[in-house]
């Protein structure tokens, strides 16, 4: 096929692209609230103020369990490589929100738990989704933004 005959807006408007943006989008809101949580450890409100903290360390906030989670688990959760993911932990380890510990049911094995900043830091991710997905409804509706998470929930299925 010539290359003139290729159209190529569809590569600025497809669903993977849009959910891309909507997902940068709403991480970013996401951080910037919580740069501005009173209840962030200032250090880490600083870091999340100067866009030290991305779309990255999310991950650990999302996917570690309160009870501690192995490694291998939060790389897999995560879609990461374990190498990856143990980069992540050492930088969140050193900024003081999760820390390592030895697994009880397995004395080679290291469990990454949220340390007390850790659990801020938690709780202000949660307000943070929270005031995020209201504004979502208020800028789209009511209607199209259940719309949207029924959408998404069954386009995740059990990948969510």
């Amino acid at each position: 096929m010539a290359e003139q005959e290729i159209e190529s807006g569809w590569r600025l408007t497809h669903l993977g692209r849009l959910l891309g943006h909507a997902m940068r989008r709403f991480d970013a809101r996401v951080l910037h609230l919580m740069a501005h949580n009173v209840e962030v450890p200032l250090a880490l409100s600083n870091l999340a103020a100067r866009s030290q903290v991305g779309a990255a360390h999310i991950h650990i906030t999302r996917h570690v369990a309160l009870e501690g989670s192995r490694l291998t688990e939060l790389a897999q959760r995560a879609g990461m490589t374990k190498q990856a993911m143990g980069d992540l932990v050492d930088q969140c380890e050193a900024w003081g929100l999760v820390t390592r510990e030895s697994d009880p049911l397995d004395a080679r094995a290291r469990l990454v738990r949220f340390t007390p900043a850790g659990l801020a830091w938690l709780r202000a991710f949660k307000d943070a989704v929270a005031q995020a997905e209201a504004e979502f409804r208020i800028e789209v509706g009511n209607e199209v933004a259940t719309v949207v998470t029924i959408g998404l929930e069954a386009y995740a299925g059990s990948e969510a």
